[in-house]
């Protein structure tokens, strides 16, 4: 049985999967933060630099993917980058503007932990199909996968866990505990769905 050949996505799919995908992690950020957890990945390290700091978290995001837009740019190619950089400036204004569309009075902070890092995990997913990504750890991460044939979700899963444990000071017990969790269900769900040659529209 032979494969079909690989079909470039057309501009509008490119927007609707920017748009979604990003919405999709904005709103398990959302849940994260009002159950005062953390994730991994540049997120993780600019909610752990807002906390260190006390800026908004927003701006701080931005600035921290800057310096991997290089290896994006070289390694990955330029659309690669500019649909990341579309996608990091997308999440930026959300994390701003969600809080006055949508007001979350109360959530279980296991279902925050599970349902927010499921919501992250698929819109990573949209993203990654759509050879577009939140920035950062994640360029490196896609990188990795293509260079070295490594999962993406496993290798994502070890640098997260790295920067939760970095939350320490920041965080209970229990907050950390369930951060973990939030971390391994959204890299679950990027183990299980985003592999290597599955997906072969670019």
């Amino acid at each position: 049985m032979t494969s079909s050949p690989a079909q470039r996505h057309r501009p509008y799919e490119d927007v609707q999967a920017l748009l979604t995908g990003t919405l999709f992690v904005a709103l398990g950020l959302a849940l994260f933060q009002r159950a005062g957890l953390v994730t991994g990945g540049t997120v993780g390290l600019a909610f752990l630099a807002h906390y260190a700091s006390g800026l908004p978290f927003g701006p701080l995001f931005f600035c921290i993917n800057l310096p991997f837009y290089a290896l994006a740019w070289k390694r990955m190619g330029a659309r690669f980058t500019l649909k990341t950089l579309a996608a990091v400036s997308l999440l930026t204004l959300l994390t701003a503007w969600l809080p006055q569309w949508l007001r979350i009075e109360s959530v279980h902070p296991l279902f925050a932990a599970v349902g927010g890092g499921l919501l992250v995990g698929a819109g990573f997913i949209i993203l990654f199909r759509h050879r577009a990504s939140l920035g950062g750890l994640n360029v490196l991460v896609l990188w990795c996968q293509e260079r070295f044939g490594l999962r993406a979700g496993w290798l994502q899963m070890g640098i997260d866990a790295t920067i939760l444990l970095a939350a320490w000071p920041w965080l209970d017990a229990t907050r950390l505990a369930l951060s973990v969790l939030a971390a391994l269900a959204m890299n679950f769900a990027l183990a299980v769905n985003h592999k290597p040659g599955r997906y072969m529209a670019f």
